[in-house]
């Protein structure tokens, strides 16, 4: 009989607690979950498909927020608004993380067996860059089309960008009011749609080849695989995915933080999926899914438990500080040199 993994128990003994000590009503929690689940969903999904590959966790998922982000910026310089402006900001953000994703497989096939702290660095990289063209590069090399997003002396974009064209766009499709809970049903498909279409594309060719090169790079060569180009996929679909969870993300909070927005979503999207039962090598839809529930719970109700414990809400956004970083710790420690299960063999897939 599979006993249920430790990391998520302990989260679950954890968030109940604080949720007993906070005083929060449960109506309140639901709905923040429920905002959570559609904000941070298919970013916490992108994460999926390199651990089945043997690459880890993919910290550059940050480089697909960033092409959202692009995206996004690019769409309002040039006015559009509406289901228009949406289709052209995902096409523009899908491109620009198309291309970022060759490049990002691209080099960790050159440092194979260090990825995860290549993906790290190559999020810093990539936030340098993106940070230096749009508060430099823009307004100089590159002229603005809708000034109202300049600072005021015309270089640079400022740091808060008001996204009212594009406010409500999604989150109100469908919404279902059910009492004091309010369910963005749209959304909610959404995320459910890119789960299942991971799991779906776990049972297909391609995601049997994922699982043979996660468990064995060697044999994969061995039969006839193409080892570096399917681990090149594995990152390209990450990305692409972070690009589409990010741009939920921006849309559900209305307001672009056009420096900072997608920092820590790599953290938290990892703390998130470690939570759920996640380890270094292996990752399932279900993890996500309910690493989100307990991960964010936690989130949710820690400042107030804090205030009410110990009378300093400090305390509690402390705490959340650690509850993110401490997940990793945890969750590593605990599954530390646990191996993932050989179910897989070379007769499972056709070469």
């Amino acid at each position: 009989m599979t006993r249920f993994p430790r990391v998520p128990l302990i989260f679950a003994g954890i968030s109940f607690l604080a949720f007993w000590f906070s005083g929060m009503s449960l109506c309140f929690l639901t709905n923040e979950v429920i905002t959570r689940f559609v904000r941070d969903g298919v970013m916490v999904l992108a994460l999926i498909i390199p651990i089945r590959a043997g690459m880890g966790i993919n910290f550059s998922i940050v480089v697909g927020a960033l092409s959202a982000q692009v995206g996004l910026i690019l769409v309002l310089d040039f006015g559009f608004g509406g289901m228009a402006g949406l289709f052209m900001m995902a096409a523009l953000g899908l491109l620009f993380s198309l291309l970022m994703g060759i490049i990002i497989g691209i080099c960790l096939n050159r440092v194979k067996n260090r990825e995860m702290i290549t993906t790290i660095i190559i999020g810093f990289v990539a936030t340098s860059i993106y940070q230096l063209i749009f508060m430099v590069g823009y307004g100089t090399l590159i002229r603005p089309t809708n000034q109202e997003m300049m600072l005021s002396r015309g270089i640079g974009i400022r740091n808060m960008v008001d996204l009212e064209m594009f406010r409500g766009l999604l989150d109100t499709l469908w919404l279902i009011r059910l009492g004091s809970v309010e369910l963005p049903v749209f959304m909610i498909l959404a995320v459910l749609g890119f789960g299942l279409g991971i799991k779906y594309l776990t049972l297909t060719r391609l995601g049997k080849a994922f699982a043979i090169v996660g468990q064995s790079f060697e044999k994969a060569r061995a039969l006839g695989m193409d080892a570096d180009m399917i681990r090149i996929k594995a990152i390209v679909l990450s990305t692409l995915i972070a690009c589409l969870g990010h741009l939920f993300y921006i849309l559900n909070i209305g307001m672009l933080n056009v420096y900072t927005a997608h920092m820590n979503t790599d953290i938290f999207s990892c703390a998130a999926l470690l939570a759920g039962g996640a380890t270094l090598t292996h990752a399932r839809v279900r993890h996500a899914f309910l690493g989100i529930l307990l991960f964010h719970s936690l989130f949710i109700v820690s400042p107030q438990a804090g205030q009410n414990v110990f009378g300093n809400p400090a305390l509690g956004e402390y705490f959340r500080s650690f509850v993110a970083y401490g997940t990793i710790a945890f969750a590593l420690i605990l599954n530390a040199g646990k191996k993932t299960p050989k179910t897989l063999v070379e007769k499972d897939i056709k070469i």
